[in-house]
């Protein structure tokens, strides 16, 4: 049999078959009561500050002549209703008796039989008004008309547009004609990120769900790597491979980025060629009931390291051990990225790619040249999760046990003539999702190989 036609055979194979039956079961999503105690937790805050609130859905954006893009939900709306549809607000007042008044409100669109001829049946305003939680659901086309009521008499207003331009024009103009209206308006995100750095139970489920779908889709493509030609091949399999277990969508647009553009930080084309002796950095992530996934892998095109490329590799991966194993409650968020440039600069010192004593090339920043991004991220709704770099005291966030994070230290070397040959177009990020628990941490990813002899085995044919 002919190479390129026993490698169609074999990914056919793969993506048909290649999966469980457990990866293939039916999607469960989110418990509704689990959005009703985020708004009553959230609703405790803003009775202390004499405050209502407004969240707005996310906009719809066309893409071009009669074409939208797929639309996805606001996060911070999703946060708090677990509502998918779009031109939606939800309305939450505080009463001093939670049981004698209208805390919970939603407005959004009514069911329209003959748009749904073209869309299929979308969820409405009786659907709304039987969440858990939702004291009343009107018709969206009504917001303004409720509102100068709903929102009478408070300090203060707390709101997200939902990055919705047009909402928050007409919101301005409207909002100036309410005669008592609150004096103090501030954005919702600088309250409600807090409550997001978070995780609970379920939220930590969908992340889990989402990065077994990633190493699922990601295991089964490396084998046919050092077969397959073009950078896009590989995202394609890996997409499908989310797509077929009952991911919604990606986290983020796919890195797939080989020799040159694995040195590119977020590289975008993924056109590039693949070819033997090269590395692959992939940076993926599936999305699951909202919550994506974050993991980053390089891995020989050939299925086997060089031994440069084994140097720096087993470099970045030493240095994203060591900052894993900082990964705790009371720690700064800070440390384990500290930790990795301590890891990074040593080593590239030992390599000779850097000149001098590490502690004042730290010092230096010398690292920058070939390490030049952080170390962590949030992650949760969004692959760059709410939260900030600072809390509410002005320092750097201290580590809490349901808070997720990615560890993903890096070494790009670019041609440069100060650069050893032998060392040029080598890229390698190596990226895990981290869950501070009240003892230390899980790596949540944990089981997605990493290390040279994992790889180069998965890679063999």
């Amino acid at each position: 049999m002919l190479p390129q036609i026993k490698l169609i055979v074999t990914l056919v194979l793969v993506l048909v078959c290649g999966t469980t039956a457990s990866s293939m079961s039916k999607k469960e999503n989110l418990p509704s009561d689990e959005f009703a105690r985020r708004r009553a937790v959230f609703l405790e805050e803003l009775r202390e500050l004499d405050a209502c609130a407004i969240f707005h859905t996310a906009p719809q954006y066309q893409r071009n002549h009669d074409v939208e893009f797929p639309y996805r939900q606001d996060s911070d709306f999703f946060y708090l209703t677990g509502w998918t549809q779009m031109q939606g607000v939800l309305l939450l007042t505080p009463q001093e008796n939670s049981e004698n008044g209208e805390e919970v409100s939603m407005f959004v669109l009514p069911r329209i039989p003959k748009r749904e001829v073209w869309t299929g049946p979308k969820a409405g305003i009786d659907e709304a008004m039987v969440l858990p939680g939702i004291d009343q659901a009107y018709d969206y086309g009504d917001f303004y008309t409720h509102l100068g009521k709903l929102i009478k008499g408070y300090e203060r207003l707390v709101i997200s547009h939902g990055s919705d331009l047009v909402f928050e024009h007409e919101f301005e103009e409207n909002f100036k004609s309410i005669r008592s209206r609150p004096s103090i308006v501030q954005e919702a995100s600088s309250l409600l990120k807090s409550y997001r750095l978070i995780k609970s139970d379920h939220e930590i489920n969908a992340l889990q769900k989402a990065i077994d779908v990633t190493h699922q889709s990601l295991e089964e493509v490396l084998p046919l790597i050092p077969g397959l030609s073009f950078e896009y091949e590989v995202q394609a399999a890996i997409e499908y491979g989310f797509a077929r277990r009952g991911a919604e969508r990606m986290g983020f647009p796919s890195i797939v980025g080989a020799g040159k553009n694995a040195t590119y930080l977020h590289y975008e084309d993924n056109h590039g060629t693949l070819l033997a002796g090269d590395l692959l950095l992939m940076d993926i992530g599936a999305e699951w009931n909202y919550y994506s996934a974050d993991i980053s892998r390089t891995v020989p095109i050939s299925g086997k390291f060089s031994s440069e490329q084994s140097a720096i590799y087993q470099l970045v991966l030493d240095a994203q051990y060591a900052a894993i194993e900082l990964v705790k409650p009371g720690t700064s968020w800070r440390i384990p990225h500290e930790r990795a440039i301590e890891v990074i600069t040593s080593g590239l010192v030992d390599l000779g790619l850097l000149e001098g004593d590490p502690t004042d090339l730290i010092q230096e920043k010398a690292y920058r040249k070939f390490f030049m991004h952080g170390t962590s991220h949030w992650l949760g709704l969004d692959v760059h999760d709410a939260g900030g770099w600072v809390g509410d005291d002005g320092k750097p966030h201290i580590l809490k046990p349901g808070m997720v994070l990615t560890v993903e230290p890096g070494i790009y070397i670019i041609e440069s003539e100060d650069v050893d040959q032998k060392w040029w177009n080598i890229g390698v990020r190596i990226e895990d999702d981290v869950l501070v628990t009240p003892k230390g941490h899980r790596v949540l990813s944990q089981s997605i190989p990493k290390t040279i002899q994992e790889i180069e085995t998965l890679m063999q044919p």
